[in-house]
């Protein structure tokens, strides 16, 4: 009776230590904090034709490797990050401004680095904005 005791213990804290070091345990973020200069900025590229074509590429360049290809955060790099990388398609980028997006892209903070000086043309930028949007849709 005492070795099955033993025996039984052993397993459950062996279990135990074997999943805590398979669950990945991501930080916590604090919420983002986007300066109103940037949330209410308008982009001049709503609806530009090129967002599909040239916003789909530098999506696929700069984004996809954390992001995944289809948006929703499960790039092949997204189990390297500290931090959970959010899912596009799932409705909350609708509650955002296109300046919060760009803010979030370009500037950048923690695991997300920011893009300005990759991506310095400023038409590319939005369209990237644009088609982060037709994720969430």
């Amino acid at each position: 009776m005492k070795n099955q005791f033993l025996i039984v213990s052993t397993i459950v804290i062996a279990s135990f230590a074997l999943v805590s070091m398979t669950v990945k345990d991501f930080e916590i973020q604090d919420p983002w904090e986007v300066p109103a200069k940037y949330e209410k900025m308008q982009n001049p590229h709503v609806g530009d034709a090129d967002a599909d074509q040239v916003g789909r590429m530098l999506y696929k360049e700069h984004c996809a490797s954390c992001h995944g290809t289809k948006g929703e955060g499960d790039g092949k790099k997204a189990d390297t990050v500290d931090t959970e990388v959010p899912d596009f398609t799932d409705g909350t980028l609708s509650e955002q401004s296109d300046g919060s997006l760009y803010y979030k892209t370009f500037i950048g903070r923690d695991d997300m680095p920011g893009f300005q000086e990759k991506i310095s043309d400023e038409k590319q930028q939005w369209l990237i904005v644009n088609y982060i949007r037709t994720l969430g849709s």
